[in-house]
């Protein structure tokens, strides 16, 4: 194995290693850590963020950003409180229909403006955020799930693990074939990597980038969704810094923030690596939770550096400039 391929499997798979590693090296110092109960406790905690990171996969792959997902979350959850009043269907529907609403509208402006994802986003994030306080009388009313249906979405179990469990396996699943098996993922990496050489090819760059600011709009309201059903309400103080950890759990997986590179087993495997290293913290007991966030912070400026080393080493063995 040369030094490009070395570095091309750390890139896509550095996540996964570090992950047996932290987890190994849990299972010997906290006797509490290798058990199922926490295990459980890690999977079911991280799904949440899972299917948000999900969404950000296909829209950093393309170039983009998405730092509405946060917002999109809480508004979903309230959205499908108040929905749950006319049952369950209208406690999915309801939420989908507005999030998606507001990715197609975010795609349409970056895609057809030329206007920076940031930007768009960042106004998505608080024009999002104002419609939830509107919806909800300032953060002041409380929407309960009232349908037991759907609040057993949430809440029931199998195998001791709830469903949204198995809502984000069979998600990340078929991301996963969407992403490597159709033409739509190929054309999401074409446009990431090289937007003009993409479009001269012919892939459709616009309904591209459209396609995937509604699918991370969708999966953030869907997560919000599932996540009032576990609650049995829409809590209005959530969701807050969200978008951050779902960015970094994805470039922590591998994908390039530049684009083109990256997949959904690499987020998958940062969304848990984030979720085992707080739980790590919690089995110290000595460091408070806000600690998670110095440790993640420091563990993804890491990833991004060495990102950078392995993309020039890379460019260096090709013959390319550095």
């Amino acid at each position: 194995m040369n030094r490009e391929q070395a570095g091309r499997l750390l890139q896509q798979h550095g996540a996964v290693m570090v992950l047996a590693l932290l987890v190994l090296a849990g299972s010997l110092a906290f006797d509490s850590f290798a058990t199922p109960e926490n295990a459980a406790s890690v999977v079911v905690s991280s799904s949440f963020l899972a299917i948000i990171a999900i969404g950000m996969t296909f829209v950093i792959i393309g170039g983009g950003i998405d730092l509405s997902v946060g917002s999109l979350f809480v508004l979903g959850g309230v959205l499908a409180a108040y929905g749950s009043r006319h049952g369950p269907l209208a406690a999915l529907a309801l939420p989908l229909a507005v999030c998606g609403t507001v990715g197609l509208l975010q795609g349409l402006v970056i895609a057809r403006t030329g206007m920076a994802p940031f930007i768009v986003t960042l106004a998505g994030l608080l024009g999002v955020r104002g419609l939830m306080l509107a919806i909800s009388d300032e953060g002041a009313t409380t929407y309960l799930v009232e349908d037991r249906a759907f609040a057993a979405l949430g809440q029931g179990e199998l195998l001791g693990l709830s469903y949204p469990v198995y809502v984000t396996a069979g998600l990340a699943l078929a991301a996963m074939v969407l992403l490597q098996r159709t033409g739509f993922g190929q054309n999401v990496y074409a446009v990431g990597g090289n937007e003009q050489a993409a479009a001269l090819m012919g892939v459709p760059v616009a309904r591209t980038k459209v396609l995937v600011y509604v699918l991370s709009a969708l999966l953030a309201g869907l997560a919000g969704a599932l996540n009032a059903a576990r609650l049995s309400s829409g809590v209005t103080i959530l969701g807050i810094g969200l978008e951050l950890d779902a960015i970094a759990a994805v470039v922590i997986g591998g994908t390039l923030l530049t684009g083109g590179a990256g997949g959904v087993t690499g987020t998958v495997a940062g969304v848990l690596l984030l979720g085992v290293i707080q739980s790590l913290i919690n089995q110290v007991g000595s460091l408070t939770s806000a600690f998670q966030q110095v440790v993640s912070g420091a563990f993804l400026a890491l990833v991004v550096v060495a990102q950078r080393l392995l993309s020039k080493a890379q460019r260096l063995d090709t013959g390319g400039p550095p």
